[in-house]
């Protein structure tokens, strides 16, 4: 017989600063999920396989009991807990691993994606490239799409409900490492093979809601 793992979360609810909405928490919940982090070419290029020994369990992509009262479609970042949950029908979620911003960047309420970019450009905030000059080359252009691009195989753009930018994504990272760690300057990141599971399952619209919790 095969083992089954159960995840057990804590029994308390996250104020939302913007909405004032509650989430219920995930209850015991059985994965039903197999995530394949094996290499995938993808528009030409080739995303590295993740070493999942090296990875903790469970940050790994699985289906979740998740109660809440979101519509599904909806997507909760738990941001303490370092997961990511697109809400399916019948009280279940996939849940991903995240890597959160650090100190100082972190941000929450709500907010719907916008669009949604394959293989995306990165452009360095002007606050960023004031505080780490070295990203000055990629002040007007931009930095290519790539393996090396921050963010990565795939990004969600995220904008408040008076249609403005937050300036906040969801996207892919080469680092794989740095799912569960609070190291980014605020936007949620994701392995590139969970963000484009991620990106595959999501319709950009108002419809599509983004609940960040703190």
């Amino acid at each position: 017989m095969n083992r089954r793992q159960f995840l057990v979360s804590s029994a308390a609810t996250a104020t939302l600063a913007l909405a004032g909405c509650t989430t219920v928490p995930p209850i015991a919940a059985t994965p039903q999920l197999t995530p394949d982090y094996g290499v995938i070419v993808d528009a030409g290029y080739t995303i590295p396989a993740v070493p999942m020994q090296r990875l903790e369990a469970r940050f790994s992509r699985q289906i979740v009991r998740y109660p809440t009262e979101h519509a599904p479609g909806t997507i909760i970042v738990d941001t303490p807990e370092k997961f990511l949950y697109y809400v399916l029908p019948n009280g279940e979620a996939v849940r991903y691993g995240i890597g959160v911003g650090r100190a100082g960047f972190a941000w929450e309420g709500e907010a719907y994606v916008a669009w949604k970019q394959a293989w995306p450009r990165w452009h360095p905030p002007v606050e960023m490239i004031e505080r780490e000059p070295h990203l000055e080359e990629y002040a007007d252009g931009g930095m290519d799409p790539g393996l090396t691009n921050p963010l990565g195989a795939r990004a969600l753009y995220l904008f408040d409900q008076d249609g403005k930018d937050t300036l906040y994504r969801l996207h892919g990272t080469p680092q794989w490492d740095s799912i569960g760690t609070a190291a980014s300057s605020g936007c949620i990141r994701l392995i590139n093979q969970d963000i484009i599971d991620l990106y595959d399952r999501v319709t950009p619209g108002r419809n599509t809601k983004v609940v960040v919790l703190q």
